[in-house]
């Protein structure tokens, strides 16, 4: 159901509420795999990059990297209070720490504002554009917790959500917005999407049960993993028109050949009849189609 989320299916029993307020943001960090942030810092950094053509002040990167936390742990808690009833049914994930009673509603729902004022305080630091726009980020990021209740596509609304991280730094850095930015966000959502929809092939049983939707659980697994695959080439292809926009030299357009392959081999190792190693697809290959995209593409931008 959500893509930031890592595989549960051997939970382990709770061990009791946790204790003291370390003990407490511990707990929620483990909650939201804080850990997978990696997912979408580096297409943050690499849209700031674009922003003044080369390395941001340090300055700069430091209030990125709040905004980025803040907002992606705001997303994440506050999913995980949306979702706790379900959660609590649902053999692989009535393990996770709310449904367990290993944290209180009540602290999630603390933690969740805290985040999103570091979220307005990045903000702020960053850019007066960026700040204004901050409450629709908010709105944005908590609004997906909810899309899966009533239509088949919070995939792309989780993608979207994804996406925005680039814009926002684009941003922060000019105060404007661009072409190129946009472009960016939107290869970023159709990534993300596209591997949030093989992620979700493993609730479709219990989708239909609860009554949940998505794409999966409406068309089976074979149409979900098609449609991942056209997610991913319009992933490509959007990052292409950027290369092309930009004048990006042959280390990012290296680094997008590899990034292509990578996307072929997660299609390769799922298919509809053998989803064994959908976790590995999930969490590896797309790891590092993040790393390596903020490698090339940063040095690319760095060289020139």
């Amino acid at each position: 159901m959500d893509a930031n989320l890592q595989s549960e299916s051997l939970p382990s029993a709770p061990s009791g509420i946790a204790q003291g307020p370390f003990g407490k943001l511990r707990t929620t960090l483990e909650m939201i795999k804080f850990e997978h942030s990696i997912f979408a810092l580096p297409f943050a950094l690499v849209g700031a990059m674009l922003a003044v053509r080369g390395w941001p002040t340090w300055r700069e990167v430091f209030w990125l990297i709040v905004a980025m936390v803040g907002a992606r742990s705001a997303a994440m808690t506050f999913n995980r209070i949306a979702d706790r009833k379900f959660d609590e049914l649902n053999p692989r994930t009535r393990m996770r720490a709310l449904p367990a009673g290993r944290l209180t509603v009540r602290f999630a729902v603390g933690f969740t504002i805290f985040s999103c004022g570091l979220l307005a305080l990045a903000a702020w630091e960053l850019s007066p554009l960026a700040f204004k726009l901050s409450p629709l980020a908010i709105a944005v990021l908590i609004f997906y917790s909810y899309t899966k209740r009533f239509t088949l596509f919070s995939h792309l609304v989780l993608g979207i959500a994804d996406g925005l991280a680039p814009i926002a730094a684009w941003i922060a850095l000019r105060n404007n917005v661009s072409l190129s930015a946009l472009l960016l966000g939107a290869a970023v959502a159709f990534w993300v999407g596209g591997f949030d929809l093989i992620y979700a092939c493993q609730d479709i049983d219990f989708d239909r049960r609860m009554g949940i939707h998505s794409f999966p659980q409406r068309f089976g697994v074979a149409a979900a993993l098609y449609g991942s695959m056209v997610c991913h080439l319009a992933m490509v292809a959007l990052l292409i028109a950027v290369i092309r926009l930009e004048n990006l030299g042959w280390l990012a357009t290296a680094g997008l050949a590899l990034m292509a392959a990578l996307l072929a081999y997660e299609h390769w190792i799922v298919r509809p009849s053998d989803l064994s190693r959908l976790n590995a697809a999930f969490f590896n290959v797309n790891g590092y189609i993040s790393l390596l995209f903020f490698f090339t593409w940063g040095a690319d931008l760095l060289i020139h």
